[in-house]
């Protein structure tokens, strides 16, 4: 049966008697079904056609409900800007609600901040199209910050009600915004806040999908300042946590946390590859060419998939572990050599040479110090005689076996 606005505000208004959070979530939702009967009803609705409604429920409410239609009027006819407009005064208006209330409304605040997200980002993409600048995802982080701090500043709720039990899934929310707008540096403040406050509860008490999707974002951050350890805790904790069955949010995932194996001289298995065939074909010819000690087929992939790696920001963490091919190349001479523990110099400088990479002796030179520099090789240079002279037994120890290998790169 068809739903009309009195019946609508009827059912906002049974929500809330009931305290029941998950319904009201779902009736302040554009996408939901009684959203479409609310157009039908008002072919082209304005805040005066329904101010006859004000008052019929308590206040904010009686506001909320109008601006709802008002919203679904500008979905239904592809006014992006216009309808995140409204869902921004519509949130606006929750939040006096929301601040004078216990936990039990944190599924609204959820629903009706992520639905502010998907319309800013629509309303930019609508802009871009037709050639105009948009602020509207700027504006919805802003937005969405000042729920956060409400979130954070509860100190009247029971602890079992309060809505600190927000704090992780509405911080990720602002992150996405910011990465969205490439403002990463705002996060900044907003970590800074959650760190400082000890009476918000252990992140392992959220629900899960709040811990993976909070531990993402810590991940990318760490990731992008080039902290690869804690980029590698991050994402590794994420991926174990996420639900099996989401799997692009797995493979979203892996996408950052597989180069920092590899680094470490972890190669994923055939079998990871094979669940995630997006991924297999991006990074397959990096791990071929590892395991070959293949330079050049290793110079090709980062050439053939560079424009991809930019956007992805995993260009530098390939480049860099390009050492393991050269490692790899090197591995394959000492063992042509019978695993002999003086070689000359000279071999280390033709297997380059093989392999179609050009450089004079006193570059491989350099190529064979920094690899014993940093723990792949084991043994030293005589640069007087042109020899290497490497250790009799583990010459060339497991990468996955070096001490802090993420503070040498």
């Amino acid at each position: 049966m068809p739903v009309d606005f009195p019946k609508f505000i009827t059912q906002i208004n049974d929500a809330l008697i009931a305290e029941n959070g998950h319904n009201l979530a779902y009736l302040l939702r554009p996408t939901s079904p009684h959203g479409k009967d609310l157009v039908k009803e008002y072919r082209n609705p304005t805040r005066m056609s329904l101010s006859r409604y004000e008052g019929s429920i308590q206040s904010p409410w009686d506001e909320i409900a109008i601006q709802y239609v008002l919203i679904c009027s500008h979905i239904y006819k592809k006014r992006s800007e216009d309808a995140f407009k409204e869902h921004s005064q519509l949130v606006s208006l929750f939040s006096r609600f929301f601040t004078e209330n216990a936990g039990w409304t944190l599924p609204a605040l959820f629903s009706v901040l992520r639905d502010l997200r998907d319309l800013a980002h629509d309303a930019d993409l609508q802009a871009k199209i037709n050639g105009q600048r948009s602020d509207s995802m700027e504006e919805a982080a802003r937005i969405i910050s000042k729920a956060f701090g409400h979130c954070m500043t509860d100190r009247t709720s029971p602890p079992d009600q309060s809505r600190k039990w927000g704090v992780y899934y509405v911080v990720s929310l602002v992150l996405k915004c910011y990465f969205r707008v490439k403002r990463i540096s705002l996060s900044k403040n907003l970590l800074r806040a959650i760190d400082a406050n000890t009476d918000i509860p252990p992140l392992h008490a959220y629900p899960r999908s709040h811990q993976v999707t909070y531990r993402y974002y810590i991940g990318m951050l760490s990731f992008l300042n080039e902290d690869y350890a804690k980029s590698e805790e991050e994402f590794t904790l994420a991926f174990y946590q996420c639900y099996i069955a989401a799997q692009r949010n797995q493979q979203r995932i892996l996408t950052y946390l597989l180069p920092l194996r590899i680094l470490r001289g972890h190669l994923p298995a055939d079998e990871l590859l094979q669940r995630f065939p997006v991924l297999k074909e991006l990074y397959q010819p990096f791990i071929s060419a590892i395991r070959r000690g293949d330079l050049p087929a290793y110079d090709r992939a980062l050439e053939l998939s560079e424009r991809k790696l930019v956007e992805l920001n995993v260009w530098l963490t390939l480049e860099k572990a390009r050492e393991l091919c050269l490692r790899g190349l090197f591995r394959k001479v000492w063992v042509a050599a019978e695993k002999s523990t003086r070689m000359p110099l000279s071999l280390f400088h033709s297997s380059l040479q093989i392999s179609g990479v050009d450089v004079p002796q006193e570059e491989a030179e350099c190529l064979v110090a920094n690899m014993i520099y940093k723990g792949y090789m084991r043994g030293y240079i005589s640069h007087e005689k042109q020899m290497v002279v490497l250790a009799q037994s583990n010459a060339f120890p497991r990468v996955a076996d070096r001490q802090a290998p993420f503070a040498i790169l």
